[in-house]
């Protein structure tokens, strides 16, 4: 018998595993542990994705949440770049 997570608890397992990227990078983690944690971050946000369990904003929020939570506010904002700029 297999058991389904409800959206709350997959983006819950998500902030977890932010939170110990975070933590790891704050630790001076080695390269390898931290690469591999990131990993597990970035196939956990593709499979929510892929399988339309949230979109491209909520994962957004959630990362900005954990990010500031973590190592507090930005110390700026950012501006979108018109897509005339690149081409220059």
């Amino acid at each position: 018998m297999s058991e389904q997570l409800s959206k709350p608890q997959m983006l819950d397992n998500l902030r977890v595993l932010l939170q110990d990227v975070f933590k790891l990078r704050r630790e001076g983690a080695a390269y390898a542990k931290l690469s591999r944690a990131h990993g597990y971050v970035d196939g956990y946000m593709r499979s929510l994705l892929e399988n339309g369990v949230a979109t491209h904003q909520e994962l957004l929020g959630l990362v900005s949440s954990v990010r500031n939570a973590a190592d507090g506010p930005a110390t700026t904002t950012v501006e979108p770049i018109a897509e005339e700029e690149f081409a220059a």
